[in-house]
């Protein structure tokens, strides 16, 4: 990820000049490119992909939104995850849902994945804690590459995908490497081990 050019946007701001725009994100106020690489992209979408299969599977009343913006009340941050699964018996309660897909509420999300990219800083830490305090039972950090620091993809470092799961306020984290299964809480039937993300078919 890099920043933009210096320059503090509201939330309708961002939400006017690039709600349509899925390679920007706001963190107090500042726009935020993602830049995605096509590797990022393929492993956002193996793991959607899978995702959805589980819904369909289980008959859940869940589904994963093309675009969706994850707002933090009382601030000027909204997080564009890689891959969100949300609760459609939620999304009544959602204030902003009917005019634009912002979310607001921890209860209408089952699952937010974030794909590591270069600046790791934010999924493993800001965006764990903001997750947290907004309620979201799971949240998976997919590093890929094994970008993040060593505290959390090992020394050497390596692929690692870091399971949180709420407990109270805080999440409780996995580290996950190699063949190591993925035990989700929102899709406890899903087989999926971590190399099977770390290398898709």
């Amino acid at each position: 990820m890099v920043q933009l050019r210096p320059k503090h946007l509201t939330i309708r701001d961002f939400i006017d000049d690039y709600g349509d725009n899925p390679q920007y994100e706001l963190i107090d106020g500042e726009p935020i490119d993602l830049e995605p690489t096509g590797q990022h992209e393929e492993v956002a979408g193996f793991i959607g992909r899978k995702l959805n299969v589980a819904i369909d599977q289980q008959a859940l009343p869940y589904f994963i939104p093309y675009r969706c913006l994850i707002k933090l009340l009382g601030t000027e941050t909204a997080f564009r995850p890689d891959v969100v699964v949300l609760d459609k018996t939620q999304l009544d309660q959602e204030p902003l849902w009917q005019q634009e897909p912002v979310i607001c509420r921890g209860t209408s999300v089952k699952l937010v994945v974030e794909v590591v990219s270069s600046n790791w800083q934010n999924d493993y830490a800001r965006k764990t804690e903001d997750y947290a305090l907004l309620g979201i039972p799971e949240y998976w950090i997919v590093d890929y590459l094994g970008l993040g620091g060593r505290d959390y993809t090992g020394n050497p470092k390596q692929p690692t995908l870091t399971l949180c799961v709420l407990k109270g306020d805080r999440y409780q984290k996995q580290a996950l490497q190699g063949c190591d299964r993925i035990q989700s809480r929102a899709f406890p039937s899903l087989q999926l081990a971590v190399d099977q993300i770390f290398t898709p078919d």
